[in-house]
């Protein structure tokens, strides 16, 4: 016997609904730069925590920038209430994205962590973005 196999594996059955239930909560950086580079991800990907100036430095292409301290239901009646949002944060030693995703969830918006956060993108080796994006919320909070 050793650490893997002292518990048995659970029934398919209990399996199926554990990792159902785990995909409905999470995504991966692979998947969310698939879905970006489709055109039409079907979420909207937010980076929740830092600064400005550390966000114009570095962050996921097409993330806005909405640390999770401004997630209310003010800032986020821009968007439809069906909107599926997508977080991350620093990476796994960050707690941020939960937050977000705990803040989120309370208003009734639908939201997936993506694990990994910026540690993650940069291990799979993707592509950073740098200053705003189009639709970056400082900007249409200027207009």
């Amino acid at each position: 016997m050793n650490a893997v196999t002292d518990h048995p594996a659970a029934a398919p059955d209990l399996a199926v609904h554990h990792f159902a239930a785990r995909l409905s909560f999470e995504t991966d950086c692979a998947d969310v730069a698939d879905a970006l580079r489709s055109g039409a991800p079907g979420f909207v990907l937010l980076h929740v925590v830092g600064s400005d100036a550390a966000y114009a430095r570095r962050h996921v292409p097409g993330a806005l920038h909405l640390p999770h301290r401004r997630i209310d239901a003010a800032t986020m009646a821009r968007w439809p209430m069906e909107t599926l949002f997508v977080v991350y944060c620093a990476g796994p030693h960050c707690n941020g994205a939960d937050r977000a995703a705990l803040a989120l969830a309370r208003l009734g918006r639908p939201v997936k962590l993506m694990i990994g956060g910026i540690t993650g993108w940069a291990d799979e080796g993707l592509p950073f973005a740098a200053g705003a994006e189009p639709g970056d919320l400082r900007t249409l909070d200027a207009a």
